[in-house]
């Protein structure tokens, strides 16, 4: 950890216990193993990725490197055996968690509050896990770090369940994660450094002032930094040149996309992203990845959205597109800045952002809105049009006020007529391989829905898309007795629900951003069926 890092934290008011942090590094699995990790990857020794770049060394970094390749040419080597001697897998913290049969869906989520929950420990040595200062909330399942945006979800339901002691252990560690990195990665891993997630922190901040946990102007020189990083470049970026995250367009009017520094393949899905580029023979494998790791950055991991042929991953195209929902997210931070620097008295600063925040609206109203879709779409910036799929993030430019009412009016009927389904709100109406395509639904989107529509005066669709995705979650639990990632909206009814598929791994149980936004949304709606629906027994994680 830098001398700036423990400075911050203790300029912040921190306390933690951080002496007791081994030595943290910014060395990903590659660059720390290399051969070693190829052949880890690639002869499969995990069926699962993401198992690999999570274990930690039981030997120093240096010494097992040199150990495999003084070993590995020799008959015999066993490459398992090896790794099973030189790394510990991580294993997810022991759990006495039941549900007791008959238990209701809020005792359920508020008991798994502290399942979820990792503390700030000792952390291994030369791991690819980022310490933290303060507690977090982890989705569960696979997925043992602290997760960027997944977190905002988290946080809903933390509020409706009085959490707030969680709510400020997470502020504090996103804070320390631009005070340190100058972003908040995707996820508190070493291999997630050179990427972040759409940008909640103003939304966060927002969430933390709400409920009284601590003023949000507190938090404005993060927000500032964190738009800084989203906003690298823009002075010397020429109509029609593109640089990391920012675009400029042929007007001159600026605009952002997902980016990832590497181009590599990423490390929690190295082998399948090499398999993925072989796939494209005539891209240079750099871009494919790239791709894939600006698709990973998104949220969307992944999704026809994404793609030049929804059955091609390989045909990825993330860098290409500026989305909707990236944008609205970046407009609710420059008019967060905008407020809060007017609340601490700097007028320049305010006016500064104001500014901003129209311009961006001013643009995303001519590059994304379709008059003859009545919707919000991605735009192509590379082939300079619209892309024709309309998508759930057609909701965000609702959710953070960027539409005008009669935007907003025909946004609502296109996705009541387009996107919602049985069980809520589809992700696109392009069905896939890829687990951000139907039949999936997935809680963010169900709530950026719900909130968008809310706050335009469309109560009865937003209650509408509520009751279906509450049905839905009910309807699994009440014959599984737990919450997953995902969920297939072919149907609410208890005796067909089931959870989501496709992607690259197996259906999570947990799950974060699922239990926070249907605890907030049971909390919105006390008359709703699925607050009778009880256990059946022990739940999974």
């Amino acid at each position: 950890m830098t001398q700036t890092a423990q400075r911050t934290l203790s300029l912040g008011g921190m306390t933690p216990d951080v002496a007791h942090c081994a030595p943290s590094d910014v060395l990903t699995p590659d660059d720390r193993y290399q051969e070693l990790f190829v052949a880890v990857q690639t002869q499969r020794i995990f069926a699962d990725s993401k198992t690999f770049v999570d274990c930690a060394p039981s030997l120093a970094p240096q010494e097992i490197l040199r150990r495999y390749r003084e070993d590995a040419a020799k008959p015999g080597f066993d490459l398992s055996r090896f790794v099973a001697s030189c790394f510990t897998l991580e294993r997810t913290p022991p759990s006495q968690y039941v549900s007791d049969p008959g238990q209701g869906l809020v005792a359920h989520i508020d008991g798994l509050w502290d399942v979820l929950t990792r503390q700030p420990e000792a952390h291994p040595a030369y791991s690819s896990l980022l310490p933290l200062p303060r507690a977090y909330v982890v989705p569960g399942g696979r997925f043992h770090e602290l997760y960027y945006w997944d977190s905002y979800f988290t946080m809903l339901g933390l509020a409706r369940s009085g959490r707030h002691d969680l709510l400020v252990s997470m502020a504090d560690n996103f804070s320390f994660l631009i005070d340190t990195y100058g972003h908040i990665p995707n996820g508190n891993r070493t291999y997630y450094l050179s990427r972040s997630q759409p940008p909640m922190y103003g939304l966060m901040v927002a969430l933390f002032e709400s409920h009284g946990v601590a003023r949000a102007v507190k938090y404005l020189p993060h927000l500032r930094r964190e738009y800084e990083y989203w906003m690298d470049g823009e002075t010397s970026l020429k109509p029609g040149e593109a640089y990391r995250h920012l675009v400029r367009l042929p007007d001159g009017s600026l605009l952002n996309r997902y980016w990832d520094e590497r181009e590599t393949p990423r490390e929690e899905g190295y082998l399948e992203d090499v398999t993925t580029a072989l796939n494209a023979p005539h891209r240079p494998v750099g871009e494919v990845y790239r791709d894939l790791r600006a698709g990973a950055a998104s949220g969307w991991d992944f999704s026809s959205r994404w793609l030049g042929d929804a059955n091609d991953l390989s045909s990825i195209r993330t860098t290409a597109i500026l989305p909707v929902d990236l944008n609205s997210f970046l407009f609710a931070t420059e008019a967060q800045i905008a407020r809060l620097s007017e609340a601490s008295g700097d007028a320049n600063t305010a006016q500064a952002f104001a500014k901003r925040a129209q311009a961006r609206r001013d643009a995303m109203t001519r590059y994304f809105w379709s008059d003859a879709e009545g919707a919000f779409l991605d735009y192509d910036w590379q082939r300079e049009a619209l892309r024709a799929q309309l998508s759930a993030a057609a909701a965000a430019p609702l959710f953070v006020g960027v539409a005008s009412h009669e935007q907003a009016l025909r946004s609502a009927k296109t996705m009541a007529e387009r996107l919602v389904a049985v069980g809520g709100v589809r992700t696109t109406q392009t069905s896939s391989l890829q687990q951000w395509d139907p039949p999936n639904g997935w809680a963010p989107l169900q709530w950026i829905a719900i909130h968008g529509l809310r706050k335009y005066g469309q109560q009865q669709l937003a209650n509408d898309i509520a009751h279906r995705w509450l049905s839905t979650v009910g309807a699994l639990y009440a014959r599984e007795s737990k919450l997953v990632e995902k969920y297939s909206l072919h149907t609410s009814d208890a005796m067909s629900a089931c959870g989501g598929g496709g992607g690259e791994y197996p259906l999570q149980d947990g799950f974060g951003w699922t239990n926070g936004v249907v605890r907030r949304l049971l909390g919105d709606h006390p008359e709703h069926r699925a607050h009778q629906v009880k256990a059946q027994g022990r739940t999974g994680r």
